[in-house]
């Protein structure tokens, strides 16, 4: 016997329905890169989509296709994400921090139709446009005032076709399995691969992370998502926000650190989220200015591990600090580092450890670790193994392509190594590529960074395995240093010798300019080893 219960289909436009009837008054504040600060309200948003949604039908878009969109975190960034997944089609954000043969090929790969793109962004795209095999038309997202004379036909301006339109739409009703977004992975070796979202997986992973223990977002917490709307649908901030009613602030093309302090306390933002690059560059501008954090109670770091100084750093400054795990194959989120009833009486150095880990799973993400012969290992916080994970909003397969990719019991292979501790806390250890394996024994290179790290003469790190004859691999340490600085490999190694085992000490160190990083904000590996696949170790 089934329940008796109404068949209500979970779409993304239910969301904008939701937040103009019950939110109608609450503001969405965007940093433009026309140099102004717009602000409208959620009412505006559902009536500019709604007219967006027309214009693309009159631009010949059809269901199920893909459309394309190169732009920061604006309002007419979120207007397309609505009113494109909300008629039936595909929005595809693209990363414009990719390598331009990337973007080209994401675009033709994605088969985009109309590309919609920020100002900042049109030198790239006329310099990739005789490579861009489907697109018919470029929409710039500016006014007639910014718009730059002389460019073909086929560019037009959005604000023009906004006005073209009235805001008369009725949201199609479709199968809240038909899919909705689509994101490239960053694409470190080989072509980027698609992630293809559905209505039902964004709005069940956008539901989960408005809980308090997740990002902590309700209507009376202005929040601002600083992690762009192009790198794995912002982590569902834009969605959760609607559904919560919160005020929304998107910081445009701004992320150094004085232009973030400013937005979090002119706009009272509360709560917010990005990659720790991003708030590595808050703290150097809190601590050269003396300024604080004002409003701000709440922080989600994520996208690669948070050192447990930088958690410290922003606690002492009254910020809570959220460690989240997930990659765009998961949605993202897929783990969070909120405290438990027992954990959050331990003393405030231990939760400091604990927050240093990506967290439990949350609410219908599943997660296990299995050895080299994907026998399950213990849950005990010292076991080391891969990552496996499968749930609701976590990806079957790439966009078109055919091989599956989970295992035949539904586990997706992450590619993470991972240890799970006896209160479900999950801890990446190393990227499975990344993992230093040493006389036998796995070596984690991010426990090697974080600590590194810590050291007040060290700015940033990394670890990279090196050949050795006798142990296969060894640690070796690469560092920013801070400004004034100069390397003392011998305090470092004191430093370190206290806080590791004395085999994980690397076996040199050397410090650079800077660390090359992916798309993402992810220290490329694959480059450093490269860079140094021929240096001699000592001894």
């Amino acid at each position: 016997m089934q329940g008796l219960m109404q068949d209500w289909p979970l779409l993304i436009s239910r969301l904008l329905d939701h937040a103009t009837r019950f939110h109608g008054t609450v503001e969405v504040v965007s940093e433009m890169v026309e140099g102004n600060r717009h602000r409208y309200t959620y009412t505006d948003l559902g009536q500019r989509s709604k007219q967006l949604a027309n214009a693309l039908k009159g631009l010949g878009v059809k269901p199920g296709e893909c459309v394309g969109t190169l732009a920061w975190n604006n309002h007419r960034h979120l207007e397309l994400w609505y009113a494109i997944s909300g008629s039936g089609a595909i929005c595809h954000t693209i990363n414009p921090r990719l390598f331009p043969k990337q973007i080209a090929y994401i675009i033709n790969h994605a088969e985009d139709k109309v590309l919609f793109f920020d100002l900042t962004f049109l030198p790239l795209v006329r310099g990739l446009e005789e490579h861009l095999k489907t697109i018919k038309t470029f929409v710039m997202m500016t006014d007639r005032a910014n718009m730059p004379k002389s460019l073909p036909g086929n560019y037009l301006c959005y604000e023009d076709l906004i006005a073209a339109e009235d805001g008369e739409y009725e949201w199609p009703e479709m199968d809240e399995n038909t899919a909705a977004s689509l994101c490239y992975t960053s694409g470190t070796t080989g072509n980027p691969k698609g992630v293809l979202y559905s209505h039902r997986s964004t709005i069940l992973h956008a539901m989960s992370v408005t809980a308090k223990d997740s990002f902590g977002l309700s209507a009376s917490r202005p929040a601002m998502p600083i992690v762009p709307m192009f790198h794995a649908n912002a982590w569902g901030y834009p969605y959760a926000c609607l559904i919560v009613g919160c005020k929304m602030v998107l910081n445009g093309p701004k992320f150094d650190g004085e232009s973030i302090v400013n937005l979090i306390k002119e706009e009272g933002v509360m709560v917010t989220a990005g990659v720790p690059t991003i708030w590595m560059g808050v703290l150097e501008y809190l601590k050269q200015s003396g300024e604080n954090l004002g409003p701000l109670k709440g922080l989600g770091i994520g996208g690669s591990a948070a050192p447990p100084s930088m958690i410290e750093a922003f606690e002492k400054h009254g910020v809570w600090v959220h460690h989240a795990w997930g990659m765009t194959e998961t949605s993202p989120v897929a783990t969070i580092g909120s405290m438990s009833g027992i954990t959050s009486q331990w003393p405030q150095e231990k939760q400091i450890e604990l927050k240093s880990k990506q967290g439990r799973g949350m609410f219908a993400v599943e997660l296990k670790i299995v050895d080299e012969a994907g026998v399950e290992a213990p849950w005990d916080g010292k076991t080391f193994g891969h990552l496996m994970v499968r749930g609701p909003w976590i990806s079957s397969r790439y966009f078109k392509r055919d091989d599956d990719l989970c295992d035949k019991a539904g586990w997706f292979d992450s590619g993470d190594i991972a240890t799970i501790d006896e209160n479900g806390f999950m801890q990446i250890t190393d990227r499975a590529k990344d993992v230093i394996k040493s006389g036998g024994e796995w070596i984690s290179s991010i426990d090697l960074e974080n600590t590194a790290v810590s050291h007040p003469d060290v700015a940033a790190a990394a670890v990279i395995g090196l050949k050795h004859k006798k142990w296969r691999e060894r640690p070796f340490l690469i560092v920013v240093l801070e400004e004034g600085r100069k390397l003392d490999k011998k305090s470092i190694l004191d430093f370190l010798g206290k806080r590791v085992v004395k085999w994980w000490l690397p076996d040199d160190i050397v410090a650079v300019e800077e660390l090359p990083l992916s798309a993402t904000g992810k220290i490329l590996k694959t480059e450093l080893r490269e860079k140094y696949k021929s240096y001699k170790l000592p001894g």
